[in-house]
């Protein structure tokens, strides 16, 4: 039977629909949770053909940072940097300034005083010799000769045209030589540099010094044209032997104008520019020619001679025929006539030139007689030497003060005092004709005893009576002091005074025998009254003075001397100084035409003399040593007497003349 449901199942309907509900809610949160999944998985699954975003990890976070924090560095080093670059502007800048404010005035390179020089000129009007920095006159780069220009330039500056006062490839070039040699060797200076520093600065090597010569050296290319500095630097540069600027270089070396100097003159000066001392061809002709040689393969290396021109004009070397091509020996002539020049005219300033008197052929001819004759000389224990050649009016035609300027600068011409023994007779033998004696007069050679003093003639021998002829040309001593005493000792010092020896002499009898000392100018100077016929002589060197703001300021007097000898009296003593030579203790000293003069030997051989003369020239020669110690049996009729017959065979010059004068 049918039965009526229960509402047990309704419950069990609401039971069934509450758990549906939370079976759906269920489902519903799941499907949410799968959603988000999804969702999550979406967006983590990488598109295709496009990367998938993902979250950074740790460590590409910190290279983010490292990324962030680098390109703040940078950042901030651009920024500092740029702030040091301004600072380093302002700092530089400064530093320019600084030094620009401290160059010496450079307006005008004409302006600069400089010591006075004293050039001393030849009776030919030739410089000798250069006192102070010898300053030529200034040329113009019209006046620069095409070789000398082209030397330069290829030695010194081979982009001298091209840069701008600094070059950048020199510099290089001698900082890698620099560096491969470990030491400075080579520099990269310009032309322009070298003119900076030459004219405005010192050689001091400090980097202010540098940043100086910088700055001149811009402002000179600036300033200047390129030839304009050629000419200011060749002005300026010192060529060596005291003389600055080409022009007195041109005429120092080869006595010719700077407009006329040839390729080899040319490159031998720039080649003097490395070192003047060392290439002055003066000194060592060797390395000045092969430095030469050097400046013209330059020249050829440049592009301005082909190399077989350059060997060709190197195989023919021109000759020195200026000053500096002196021998150093004349420096003792040179000497003496600066010390009379300043005597005449004060120290006084600026420039001088002094006319002398020498005679530079004269003055060859007698160091080539001193030198050949001292090679002898040295074997008998001569070592040193001295000669004065004068005019019979006094004019010092050459001087030799010892064997070697250079050892030695005393002049014993005319600083040295030494006994001239026999030499001294003359004036004896003068008195006594003054006094009414003649070469004929005879006179006892037999000895004398004087307080104790027996002199002696130097064989020992005695010759009884002799003329005063024979006395004094075989330099008899007894005979000497006899004739002294009987005339008066005082009558022969006055005649010595009266010839101009102011040396100091004894009053005692060995006057006569020439026991005083002298100079061998004082005695050469005595004896050209002799050769002049009796006119007082006073030897001199300078001629004529001028300066360059004054025009001349001294002019030697050339009237003649008063007379200080009879003429007559002159003509016997003449006749028998020319015995002496002819057949007497001078007889070494013949040379072929008339002359006269007389030997002079002092005690122990401690000075040899021989003091003679011709119608033209008056010569006299010392030889001995320092110390005084005596020499080896050197004697005034041996060495001197060979020294002045090599040298007055030489000099003479034009037809013979007779020494004695008509004095009807």
């Amino acid at each position: 039977m049918a039965r009526t449901p229960t509402k047990k199942p309704a419950a069990t309907t609401r039971r069934s629909s509450s758990g549906a509900r939370k079976t759906a809610a269920t489902k519903d949160n799941a499907r949410k949770s799968t959603a988000k999944q999804d969702t999550k998985t979406a967006a983590t699954r990488k598109p295709a053909g496009k990367k998938t975003a993902r979250k950074p990890t740790t460590s590409r976070r910190r290279k983010s940072a490292v990324v962030r924090k680098r390109t703040g560095v940078v950042a901030g080093l651009i920024k500092y940097g740029f702030v040091a670059a301004i600072w380093a502007f302002v700092l530089v800048g400064g530093v320019l300034a600084y030094h620009a404010y401290q160059l010496p005035n450079i307006t005008d390179l004409d302006r600069y005083e400089r010591a006075g020089a004293t050039r001393l000129l030849d009776r030919d009007g030739a410089m000798f010799v250069s006192y102070g920095a010898l300053h030529g006159r200034p040329v113009t780069a019209a006046n620069l000769a095409a070789p000398l220009i082209n030397a330069l330039v290829a030695t010194e500056d081979r982009r001298f045209f091209s840069h701008f006062g600094v070059d950048p490839i020199s510099i290089l070039r001698a900082a890698v030589v620099n560096l491969k040699a470990g030491r400075t060797v080579q520099g990269g200076s310009t032309l322009t540099q070298q003119l900076a520093k030459n004219v405005f600065l010192s050689a001091d090597r400090s980097y202010s010094r540098k940043i100086q010569e910088l700055l001149l050296a811009f402002w000179l290319e600036h300033r200047f044209s390129k030839q304009e500095i050629l000419a200011i630097y060749l002005n300026r540069v010192y060529f060596g032997a005291g003389a600055y600027g080409v022009d007195a270089a041109a005429r120092k070396y080869f006595r010719r104008p700077v407009e006329d100097l040839t390729a080899y003159q040319s490159a031998l000066l720039v080649g003097l520019l490395k070192a003047p001392s060392r290439y002055n061809p003066a000194v060592d002709r060797e390395r000045s020619q092969g430095r030469t040689r050097q400046v013209l393969l330059n020249m050829a290396d440049a592009g301005y001679l082909t190399e077989d021109e350059a060997e060709r004009i190197a195989a023919r070397p021109s000759a020195i025929q200026g000053a500096a091509g002196v021998s150093r020996n004349h420096r003792y002539f040179a000497d003496w006539a600066r010390e009379r020049a300043n005597g005449y005219a004060g120290p006084g300033g600026g420039d001088r030139t002094v006319r002398t008197t020498l005679d530079r052929r004269l003055q060859r001819i007698a160091e080539q007689a001193v030198s050949e004759g001292m090679k002898r000389g040295a074997k008998k224990g001569a070592r040193q030497v001295a000669m004065v050649v004068m005019s019979p009016d006094g004019a010092v035609r050459a001087m030799i003060g010892g064997r070697d300027y250079a050892s030695s600068q005393f002049n014993r011409a005319t600083q040295a005092l030494r006994q001239p023994g026999s030499a001294f007779k003359p004036f004896v033998f003068l008195a006594a004709l003054e006094a009414g004696y003649t070469p004929k007069t005879r006179l006892p050679d037999a000895p004398v005893a004087l307080n104790g003093w027996t002199p002696r003639n130097f064989d020992g021998r005695y010759r009884g009576e002799v003329t005063l002829e024979d006395a004094l040309a075989h330099s008899l001593n007894a005979a000497t002091v006899n004739l002294s005493e009987a005339i008066g000792r005082r009558r022969a010092l006055s005649v010595a005074r009266r010839l101009g020896v102011t040396a100091s002499l004894p009053e005692g009898p060995s006057l006569a025998l020439g026991a005083g000392e002298v100079t061998l100018l004082e005695m050469t100077a005595a004896y050209a009254a002799f050769a002049n016929q009796g006119r007082f002589v006073s030897p001199y060197a300078v001629e004529r003075i001028q300066t360059s703001a004054e025009g001349a300021i001294y002019a030697h007097d050339d009237r003649p001397a008063p007379q200080i000898v009879e003429t007559r009296i002159v003509a016997a003593l003449n006749t028998m100084l020319q015995s002496v030579v002819e057949n007497g203790t001078g007889r070494r000293a013949r040379i072929g035409r008339p002359a006269a003069g007389k030997t002079g030997t002092s005690q122990d051989f401690r000075d040899a003399w021989f003091i003679g003369y011709t119608a033209d020239l008056v010569a006299g020669v010392w030889v001995g040593r320092d110390d005084a110690s005596a020499m080896d049996g050197v004697t005034g009729g041996s060495l001197p007497a060979e020294i002045w017959a090599a040298f007055m065979s030489k000099a003479a010059d034009g037809p013979p003349r007779s020494l004695v004068l008509n004095t009807n």
